[in-house]
Parts: C-alpha cells; structure tokens; sequence
C-alpha cells in the first residue's frame, strides 16, 4: 500500500521538509556512505512530468528526492511504503528515470543521464519482505542491473535508533508495537512497558538537545510526526493513544515550543546585549520555564532527569529549587 495523503506520508515529508539533516544518518547506514552531517543537502521538485505514448504528460509525484553536495555530489531518491505492492518497482523506474532525464545534458549526439541512488523505507515487514529490490533494464548495449537497499524501520530498537542517530525512524517506531495493541489495550502492566519506551525516547531527545546535538525545534518535529504517526495507527486503541501521549503530550510540547522561542531570544541576547533592563526580562522567562518544569515533574509528565537538563541544571541543584518552590 502506497503511503499518498497518509499521516504517514506527511510525516515522512516533514520530517525531511523541516529537518533535512536527520536524512543524512539514514543515507549512511543504506548506503554505508560516511557523510558527516555538515554536508549541503539540495531537495528537487517532487513532481514530475512522465510523457506517454499517446502525447499526455502524467504527473507523478515522488515521496522525495535530494543531491548531497559531499566529495562528490550524488542524487537519492527514497519512498515511504507501509507495505510492499506490485506496482512499486514500476513508480521507482518512472522517478528514477524522469530525475535523471531532469538533470541530463546533451552533447552533440551523446545523451548523458545518471540515474539517483534509490531506497524504500518500509514501515511494516514480514519474511518475505526483500532486503533488495533490483531493476534490470536490457538495452541493444547490453545488460544492466541496479539494486533498490530496503530499510526495514521495524528491525530497529529504539535502542539501536539512538546508537546510529536515525532519529528519522522514530515518529515510525510505534509500528513495531502495532500487532500487541490488543494486549497493552487491557494489560496495564503491558501497557506501561510501552510506556517506558516513550519515557526512554522523551529522555533521550533531552540529552541530544542539552549536548546540542539537536536542536528544540528538530525535537519538538519528533515528538509532533510521532504523535501524528500515532494517532493514526492506534485510532481504535484508545488506552495505547492515551498512554503514549501521556507521556509525549500536549503540555510538554507547549513547553518546548516557548523553548524554542527563548532560544531565539537568547542567541538575539549573545549577539547584542544590552545588560540590565534585557537580562533581567531573561531572568524572568527562567524562573517562568522553571515553574513550568516543577509542574510536569509533579505531574509525572516528565522526568527529573529530562527537566533538569533543559535548564542545564544537575539533578540535585533541580531537586533543591524544586523542594523550595513546593514548599
């Protein structure tokens, strides 16, 4: 099943729309590339124009395509399926062609395209799902022969995810639980083991943006397409809907948006400061977050650890303003 105007699909865009950079970590482990992440990432149209027989142009539209401009600039095209369908290598020799004719050059009587590294991610999986597609094409030339690599999002740990930074795969994480729905729906201890994966998650995307590794507004992306992955795929479970959200919820994202804005507010501060008046207005806007970190941390809507690190306090100095705060 293709992923066309799916929750899914649209996070697979946003993702690469919003927060290119994590695309890079994926290329590496497909391809065994070793880009390092500084390197300049060109996104092409999405649609394109297939000519037919009878003269109509048919548009077709790619999940995405992109040039990484490292030692060498190469094209990849990828799609986002669910599952595999017939029809996919077909699309896949369509892109494929129509993005090298888009960026072919004719030169005298010599016509030069060069086809983009292609790639599936698969969100579901079984044993009979391929870890390579190949297309072959048989030309007066000779014979040709290129493979399609299959990532296969559900043979990731979350675990795994972290130790090869494909945070890409995370909003698509909850497929690996899919087929227990059932059993979390009304087993609460299993339900919280699901949970804990979360919590691990949530954790986790709060060391990466305390080390600046990641950024606020990368991780509020995350914790967004996950919610919107999930709503979707546990739209009949409502106790795993809850459970996770519960735990990536609205009003830890409400904070983590005012975050991205003070942080806005503080490189304007380090350019430009204007002592006095502005930092005492910054003063404010911590001891504001601080308040709103005590709350979720009573409430259980996040962890000592995680709150601790978003001021850049260690866990004891947290605890003790927290202590006086509640007193």
């Amino acid at each position: 099943m293709s992923l066309d105007n799916t929750p899914y699909d649209d996070a697979f865009r946003t993702l690469l729309n919003d927060s290119s950079s994590l695309i890079i970590p994926v290329i590496n482990e497909v391809f065994e590339e070793h880009y390092t992440g500084d390197e300049k990432i060109i996104f092409s149209p999405n649609e394109h124009f297939l000519n037919r027989q009878n003269g109509e142009e048919h548009e077709r539209i790619t999940d995405t395509s992109f040039e990484i401009l490292g030692e060498e600039a190469k094209k990849y095209h990828w799609e986002c399926q669910s599952t595999d369908d017939s029809s996919m290598l077909i699309r896949f020799f369509e892109y494929d062609t129509q993005i090298a004719l888009d960026s072919g050059a004719i030169r005298k009587n010599l016509l030069s395209v060069t086809l983009p590294h292609s790639a599936v991610l698969f969100l579901l999986c079984n044993a009979a799902t391929p870890d390579t597609m190949q297309i072959e094409i048989l030309t007066p030339g000779g014979r040709v022969t290129y493979d399609i690599p299959v990532m296969k999002s559900q043979h990731y740990t979350i675990e795994e995810i972290f130790e090869k930074n494909l945070l890409f795969l995370i909003p698509f994480y909850i497929f690996t639980h899919e087929e227990y729905f059932d059993k979390y729906d009304k087993n609460i201890v299993q339900l919280a083991r699901l949970e804990s994966k979360y919590q691990y998650i949530i954790s986790m995307l709060g060391q990466l943006t305390y080390k600046h590794i990641i950024n606020e507004y990368t991780k509020c992306t995350i914790i967004d397409m996950s919610k919107k992955v999930l709503r979707h795929i546990a739209q009949k479970h409502k106790n795993v809907r809850e459970g996770v959200e519960s735990i990536m919820g609205g009003k830890v994202l409400e904070y983590e948006a005012k975050t991205i804005k003070n942080e806005g507010i503080q490189e304007g501060l380090s350019i430009g400061r204007k002592e006095g008046r502005k930092e005492g207005k910054l003063e404010g806007k911590l001891e504001g977050t601080l308040e709103t970190l005590f709350g979720l941390v009573n409430d259980k809507l996040l962890s000592l650890q995680v709150a601790a690190s978003r001021v850049q306090l260690s866990e004891e100095e947290f605890l003790a303003k927290m202590q006086k705060y509640n007193r």
